[in-house]
């Protein structure tokens, strides 16, 4: 058991997340004092005694990543220096999680900056839901619990009465993520090839597997742009599939996201709470609660207590 008081308190990046996790945990969301000086510099300061606790930073770091990040990594500082016991950031979505691995010459691997500046702050672990590859934990020198929303989006599409579901894989990449969810649905996967002429943009190429009169899911970790998602589902339409949803943890939706799936073969998109996210925006949005699965992993690491049963 862990003698420490658990205090929980909330970055800039998704406050009412954190205000439903502490209050799935039954304890008050914990006091900051969080500003920009004049010059935009970023200020940070705990407004109780955090000596000796056990502190759970939730942010999400998504538009304005940058500002977000540095917010985190001040408060993480600032809790150090206030003798917190154990400090540990519950990122709800990890920016910067799709550059991990030089795809051209002179790049950087910024996913592994991010959590060198995370260790450099002070955090002693980390909680993170759904990194973009399994990888990126290797990147940390420092526990790290990686949390997923499959359970939860897997019990939606058996709620919810898909006569002959398929799983779709809109690219190559997601191919191994979509054969173990289909595993567990007991259904077939199709593949659509794609092409990326460069960043930000995407062709779609060819459709593997039979998807005819078919309800396609399609699960990945985050909508971006939605191009990928938006031409997969032009393709399978065109195929004969007689349905397209999506479901993504993370509903990153920049520019006209949103307006290109409002306008695209795609049927629903299921995102989590992981991004602050507006239902109304979209006819075909819905969104997920996630804070009973982070607040669960926040109670077993504070009582020293296994979190697998989270992963099953």
């Amino acid at each position: 058991m862990n003698n420490h008081p658990l205090k929980v308190f909330s970055g800039s990046g998704n406050p009412n997340l954190a205000a439903q996790i502490a209050e799935n945990l039954v304890v008050p969301l914990g006091q900051t004092d969080l500003k920009k000086f004049n010059n935009g510099e970023t200020y940070a300061r705990f407004l109780e005694n955090i000596r000796g606790c056990d502190v759970f930073l939730v942010q999400s770091l998504h538009g304005p990543v940058n500002d977000y990040l540095v917010e985190l990594l001040i408060m993480l500082d600032a809790a150090k220096r206030a003798s917190a016991a154990r400090v540990t950031p519950v990122i709800a979505h990890y920016a910067y999680a799709r550059q991990d691995w030089k795809a051209a010459p002179r790049e950087p691997i910024t996913a592994k900056l991010v959590a060198d500046l995370l260790s450099t702050a002070g955090a002693d672990r980390v909680i993170a839901l759904d990194l973009h590859s399994e990888q990126i934990q290797g990147f940390f020198n420092m526990p790290v619990d990686v949390l997923t929303a499959m359970p939860k989006f897997l019990k939606y599409v058996n709620e919810n009465g898909y006569k002959d579901p398929i799983v779709l894989a809109p690219d190559a990449g997601s191919a191994k993520k979509s054969t173990k969810a289909a595993s567990k649905l007991g259904v077939d996967v199709a593949i659509v090839n794609k092409r990326r002429p460069k960043h930000g943009e995407v062709e779609a190429a060819h459709l593997i597997g039979d998807v005819k009169g078919k309800d396609c899911l399609v699960f990945d970790d985050m909508i971006d742009t939605g191009g990928t998602i938006c031409a997969a589902a032009k393709i399978v339409k065109d195929a004969g599939a007689s349905s397209v949803t999506v479901f993504a943890t993370h509903g990153i939706l920049s520019n006209n996201a949103l307006q290109k799936i409002d306008k695209s073969e795609i049927d629903k998109v299921i995102v989590t709470n992981s991004i602050p996210a507006d239902q109304k925006a979209s006819k075909k949005l819905e969104i997920l609660d996630v804070s009973d699965v982070l607040s669960e992993a926040i109670k077993r690491i504070h009582e020293n207590k296994s979190i697998s049963k989270l992963f099953e």
